[in-house]
């Protein structure tokens, strides 16, 4: 591993983040500093992204929580030609007003997934759809070999399939590369991020920057992540494993990530969740039947960051409800109350806490829950009938390990 001094940097590399990176001892002393702008790209080709972009999100979600700033940029002038790359065929080109639903879609995803300070939200239509065609070939198109375009992977492979790559998508790379400038240019960006397949069109980019007199441009790219079994991220047998609520309920992103290969824990823990090393670690090691733990919290957490916690407990607990109080919920303890029982002495009495002072505690810490209702007002809290349901039952969460179920005594 590099020896990387910023905590940036040192993060991404532990966690699996980094694929290539170019110049690196210069972008550590940026980061270092505190001073790198990035961005990333995504095109507007549906209405929500997947969680397959989940990883170069994750790494704006870094750069913002280690004190530099980024770009998220919407393809609304891209997403208009189609990116080749990865494809065995033209995508199917949109009409204006499906990448303007689209976008507008997608942006909403980023409020929730990039809360630790402020994103600038930016959209190459504005520059790209104002280009005149004589004046970019000049001014951008002659810094750019033919001989060099037709050996990236994005055409290459293209070609050696003897797939057609239509003059438009030909385009696409030149375009990316003009978008880096421009950014470069308007807000002082200096790193694009994004998958190891995008590596020749970001340093194209980096050297458009060089030869149209920009500042000093770096690249950075992650790994196409794969699942232990091969599948690619964001499918499974269902379809697409989106990242807006509308069109994948907070539940079933939960389920996604509960069902994650036992290979594949540590590596998605430390992709997709903030947990510190410390814990990854522990959660790791657990071997057998102790490794759904792990795969638990791997689902919260990861269902934290993009639905809020709330939401993400709820997920954990209507799971529970559904499946471990069937066959494999005999494990759960349980605890029969009355309406009126003083909520401290239930958790005490269950065996989730040490003495009632100490369930106080976890209360007015926020770590109790009731159903998918936080109880933290009140530490002197009694149990009531709508805390039950029609079977009075409630399930009891008390920290991230501690599930029960409370069951009212039939009078």
């Amino acid at each position: 591993m590099t020896a990387f001094k910023s905590e940036f940097l040192h993060e991404l590399e532990w966690r699996g983040f980094i694929h290539q990176v170019s110049n690196p001892e210069n972008l550590d002393a940026l980061a270092s500093r505190r001073e790198v702008i990035a961005y990333v790209g995504y095109d507007c080709t549906a209405p929500s992204l997947h969680v397959g972009n989940l990883l170069s999100i994750m790494m704006l979600r870094w750069l913002q929580r280690t004190g530099n700033r980024p770009i998220v940029l919407m393809g609304g002038g891209t997403t208009m030609v189609g990116d080749p790359s990865g494809k065995d065929e033209s995508r199917r080109l949109l009409s204006y007003e499906q990448i303007e639903s689209n976008k507008r879609s997608i942006m909403a995803v980023f409020a929730d997934l990039l809360p630790n300070g402020p994103v600038r939200m930016a959209d190459n239509a504005e520059w790209l759809t104002r280009l005149n065609y004589i004046e970019m070939l000049r001014d951008v198109g002659r810094h750019f070999s033919i001989n060099r375009m037709l050996t990236m992977d994005s055409v290459r492979m293209r070609l050696e399939r003897e797939q057609e790559l239509s003059f438009i998508e030909f385009n696409y790379m030149i375009l990316q590369s003009y978008d880096f400038v421009e950014l470069a240019r308007r807000y002082g960006c200096n790193l694009q991020m994004g998958g190891s397949d995008q590596w020749g069109n970001i340093v194209n980019g980096v050297e458009l920057g060089r030869r149209m007199g920009t500042h000093q441009l770096h690249a950075l790219t992650c790994p196409l992540l794969t699942s232990s079994s091969g599948s690619k991220m964001g499918k499974t047998a269902a379809g697409a494993v989106w990242l807006n609520g509308g069109m994948l309920q907070p539940y079933e992103y939960w389920q996604f990530w509960r069902n994650t290969d036992d290979a594949d824990v540590e590596r998605f823990l430390k992709l997709f969740t903030e947990l510190p090393r410390d814990e990854i670690e522990r959660l790791a090691a657990l071997q057998g039947a102790e490794i759904n733990e792990a795969k638990k919290v791997l689902a919260t957490e990861a269902t934290a960051l993009l639905h809020r916690r709330d939401a993400a407990m709820q997920a954990e607990r209507s799971a529970m409800l559904a499946f471990e109080q069937g066959a494999s919920g005999s494990d759960l303890k349980k605890l029969v109350v009355r309406v009126g029982d003083s909520l401290p002495a239930a958790i005490t009495q269950i065996g989730f806490s040490s003495s009632n002072t100490h369930a106080r505690q976890l209360m007015l810490s926020g770590a109790v829950y009731l159903g998918d209702r936080r109880i933290s007002d009140s530490p002197h809290y009694r149990l009531n009938e709508g805390d039950f349901d029609d079977k009075g039952e409630a399930l009891l969460s008390a920290g991230r390990r501690n599930k029960g179920i409370l069951t009212l005594k039939s009078e």
